[in-house]
C-alpha cells in the first residue's frame, strides 16, 4: 500500500484530473509564501516539479505562484489542518487538508469519518514516522542509490521504488537520485506507519471505501494510512 494512500478506480477521469490540479495549485500557493523563486525555496521547487509532471499548464502554474507569493491583488490564505483517527478495523489514518475555511473543513471531516472514528491531535500520529517520501522509478540498484543519495531507507514495490529521508534532506536526496539512475515522480514530506495492518478481502474493501469517502472532500490534500 505504501505510506500514502491513493484513490483507486477513478471513473470520472476529467473530474479526477481537475481535483489533482486543485491540490497541486494549493500546494504551490502555500509553498510560494516563503518566496517565489524555486531555486531558493525547496518546497516550491518540489511543488512545481509535481505540477509539471501532471501536465499543468504554464499559465496556471505561474498564476498559482504569484497568488501564493502575494504578487496579485487577489488574497489567498490556505492553512494546513491535520486530522487523525481510525478507519474501520482500527486502521490508523492521518488526513492533511489545505483550507481557507477551517469550520467548513472540520464539519466535512466529522461527516467523512462516520464509519470510523475521528480522534484528537496525537491520537494516532505516535504510530507514524514523519519523513521525506520520494516516489521514483529506475533500473539501478535501489539500496546502493539510497546510500549514495543520502536516503535513510528504501522500499521496492510494483509501482516503483519509495525512498525515505530525514525531512531536512528531502530536497537534496530528490535532486541526487537522477544521478544514480532514478527518475523522481514525486517528493514530499509525509507520514509512514510504524506498524501497518495487513488486511484482505472484505475488511480491506471496507477500509478502502472509507478512504475514498475521505478523499471526496475537496479540502483533503493527502491521506496517510497504516496499511501494509
Amino acid at each position: 500500500m505504501g505510506a500514502q494512500w491513493k484513490a483507486k478506480h477513478k471513473t470520472a477521469a476529467a473530474n479526477a484530473k481537475g481535483k489533482i490540479f486543485t491540490k497541486l495549485s494549493r500546494e504551490i500557493m502555500v509553498a510560494a509564501r516563503a518566496g517565489a523563486d524555486p531555486d531558493m525555496n525547496p518546497r516550491l521547487h518540489m511543488a512545481i516539479d509535481a505540477a509539471k509532471k501532471a501536465s499543468m499548464t504554464r499559465d496556471t502554474l505561474e498564476r498559482a505562484i504569484k497568488k501564493g507569493a502575494g504578487l496579485l491583488d487577489e488574497v489567498v490564505n490556505y492553512e494546513l489542518v491535520t486530522y487523525e483517527g481510525l478507519a474501520p478495523h482500527q486502521v490508523p489514518v492521518i488526513v492533511e487538508c489545505l483550507t481557507d475555511n477551517k469550520n467548513r473543513t472540520a464539519s466535512g471531516m466529522r461527516v467523512a469519518f462516520r464509519g470510523g472514528q475521528l480522534g484528537n491531535s496525537g491520537s494516532v500520529s505516535w504510530d507514524f514516522d514523519y519523513l521525506g517520501i520520494i516516489e521514483a522509478e529506475g533500473s539501478s540498484n535501489a539500496e546502493e542509490a539510497a546510500i549514495e543519495a543520502g536516503a535513510q531507507d528504501v522500499e521496492e514495490h510494483q509501482e516503483g521504488v519509495t525512498f525515505y529521508t530525514d525531512p531536512k534532506d528531502l530536497d537534496v536526496v530528490s535532486r541526487a537520485l537522477p544521478e544514480h539512475g532514478f527518475s523522481v515522480h514525486s517528493a514530499k514530506l509525509g507520514y509512514k506507519a510504524k506498524n501497518p495492518h495487513a488486511l484482505d478481502g472484505e475488511a480491506l474493501a471496507e477500509v478502502e471505501a472509507f478512504l475514498e469517502r475521505l478523499d471526496e472532500d475537496d479540502d483533503v490534500q493527502e491521506i496517510y494510512v497504516g496499511l501494509a
